[in-house]
Parts: structure tokens; sequence; C-alpha cells
């Protein structure tokens, strides 16, 4: 089922949260609101799940609009961080709660949740409390009860947010292969990059009440629209454009930047107040030599070990820049302190604005 805003304004005292905000979620995907906390994406999804109605507009599921339903007639499920389950009844209560609500005959109700419960991994738990439980096992208690009620859109309020890193990963692997098995139109709130790359078929990215970009993860991670997508979604580096310059014979556009001259195959628009989006998993690292077009000159000031990369910080004229490096066998680590010239690669992006 498609899942649409349409021109929604919504205001807390003097404060402007959004203003005549558009947003269409195709039928069928998996869409991620992704933003930093107070971005809104969270009053989007409390809107969708009718805890919260917006000064202005409509929100419609596929033609029909649902503004003014009540929650418990929208047929939304929604799994929450903190789980909310009903700490004094067993898993098979839990689950079976909504289709009894429903009116569902309990023998029926039954057997639907404890089919649901072995989809996620759950069937010898049908009675235990939820206290008895771990974690992540409450949360694929809280995903069951979400989707045993075949729902037309599933809600997903950050539910990984409280897991250890272990779990998260097989969570969410979980949550997406049940979410393409059953179809569902799916909406999950993010602050966690990785999480809404790995997840997603499409997402927003929000900043301060606004959708700031909204693409395929591959196309938001590549080609990001503005200094903050490429900032937020993978943590480039942002080096802002003063103007730019003749191009060189074999066409590679030269920018003029606080750092020096930086190249570029983008064939994007340079806008008033751009700037060059450069990927530290991009960069490489050199010796110490006189800098040429395209390269930086630093020394490095802390030096990440994290198994298969490792994490640079290095300072230069415009402050530090984040390189990612190889740690394959080999390669040789780098030490704090030592001078380095880093190269700049041609795929660096054109981008909207600054970081300033």
């Amino acid at each position: 089922m498609q899942v649409s805003f349409e021109k929604i304004d919504q205001s807390y005292g003097r404060q402007t949260l959004f203003r005549s905000l558009d947003l269409v979620i195709p039928s069928g995907q998996f869409f991620t609101l992704l933003g930093p906390s107070g971005c809104g994406k969270t009053t989007l999804l409390r809107m969708l799940a009718g805890f919260v109605r917006p000064d202005r507009g409509r929100v419609l599921f596929g033609n029909e609009n649902v503004t003014s339903i009540p929650v418990h007639r929208r047929g939304v499920g929604i799994v929450f961080q903190d789980y909310a389950l009903f700490p004094d009844r067993s898993v098979m209560a839990n689950v079976s709660y909504g289709l009894l609500a429903r009116g569902m005959a309990r023998q029926e109700a039954f057997e639907r949740s404890a089919s649901m419960l072995e989809r996620v991994g759950l069937g010898a738990f049908l009675d235990r409390a939820p206290a008895a439980l771990s974690g992540g096992q409450r949360q694929r208690v809280a995903m069951a009860r979400a989707l045993v009620i075949e729902p037309k859109v599933l809600l997903l309020d950050e539910p990984l947010s409280a897991l250890d890193v272990k779990l998260r990963v097989e969570l969410r692997s979980m949550i997406r292969t049940l979410q393409i098995e059953a179809g569902i139109t799916t909406v999950f709130v993010t602050h966690d990059q990785e999480e809404a790359l790995a997840v997603s078929d499409q997402i927003a990215v929000m900043n301060r009440g606004e959708i700031v970009q909204i693409g395929s993860p591959l196309g938001i991670y590549t080609r990001p629209r503005t200094a903050f997508a490429a900032d937020f979604v993978g943590g480039a580096n942002v080096i802002p454009i003063i103007k730019e310059l003749a191009a060189r014979s074999d066409g590679l556009r030269r920018m003029e930047t606080p750092a020096g001259i930086l190249l570029t195959r983008s064939d994007a628009h340079v806008p008033d107040g751009a700037s060059l989006a450069v990927r530290g998993a991009d960069i490489s690292i050199a010796d110490a030599s006189p800098v040429k077009d395209g390269e930086i000159a630093g020394s490095i000031v802390q030096v990440e070990y994290r198994g298969h990369t490792v994490g640079y910080s290095v300072q230069t004229s415009i402050g530090p820049i984040r390189v990612d490096a190889s740690a394959s066998q080999g390669t040789r680590l780098r030490t704090r302190g030592e001078s380095v010239v880093l190269r700049v690669p041609h795929s660096s992006h054109i981008v909207e604005g600054t970081l300033c």
C-alpha cells in the first residue's frame, strides 16, 4: 500500500517543524527516514500511526485519508525501541493479543501466533514471560506481534538501537527477510546510517524538519546532493569550493578550495557555496613530498585500528580530514605525528552547501 504525506504543517509552540512537507512512500518498499535527533523523523512515524495529528495537511493510505482515523482503526503494526510488551503475559499472549482484540477465535489466533513465532525463531518460547527473554528475543516477540495481524503498513521506531552490534546485524537481516516475504510497506526510523544503507529500498535523509534527499542507498552514498547528506550518510569529508578554474586538457575540472586546487570528474553544476564531498575510503595516503594539484599536505594526529581497515585523522590547513585505509596483510600502519600527502580522488562529488 502506498503511503503519502500531503502539504504537512506541524508546529510545537513557536517552533515550526514541518512546513508544507510532501512525501510519497511506494507500496511494498522498505523505506527509511534517516536523520539526527530532532529532525522530525519520529514525528512523521507517529503521524502514520495516528499518535500525532498534523496542524494542516493529509496522511493517506492508498487513496484513503486517514488523518483523523484513530490508531486502532488504521491497521498498522508498530515495533518500538523499548519493545512495549505486556510484562505480566506470556510470549503467546503478547503475540495473540491483537488477533483476539479483533475478534478472531482463540484457537485460530493461537495457531497463527505460534506460526509467526516459529518464523522469528521463538517457537520454543511460547510460555515464557518477557522478563525471561533477552533484549533480542523481546524484539523478536514485538516483531511477531506487529506482523501477525497482517497490517497494511509496518512502522519501526528505532527497534534495534538498544541492542548490541552483533544482535543488531542479526535482527535487521531477519526484519528485512520478513518484510520481503510479506511484501508489506515498511517505514523504518533510525539515526544509524549503516542500518539505513543495509536494509532500505529507499532512504529519505532528513534535517531540521526538511527532507534533503530521497534515493536508493547506493544513490545517496555515491551521489549525495547536499553537504549535510554527504556528511551524515557515510561521513564524507566536505571541502568548500571557492571557485571553479579552467579545466585541464584531459578534461578534469579544477576547483580552488581553501586546501588548494583539487580535481574532479563530476559533471555536476557548481552553485554558489558548493563543496566537494570526498569519501575517506577513496583518499590514498603517500609519504610527504611537494604538493601537486589534487593533493593536500597534513600530519597524522589519530590512528584507529579496526581490523580490516585503519582510520586516520589527518590535520591539514583546513582542519582534520578522515581517511579509511586498508589494513590488509603487508600494509604498513602509519603512526601519529607522521607527515603525509593526501591524494584526493577524481571521483569527489560536487554538493550543495557547506557544513559551516
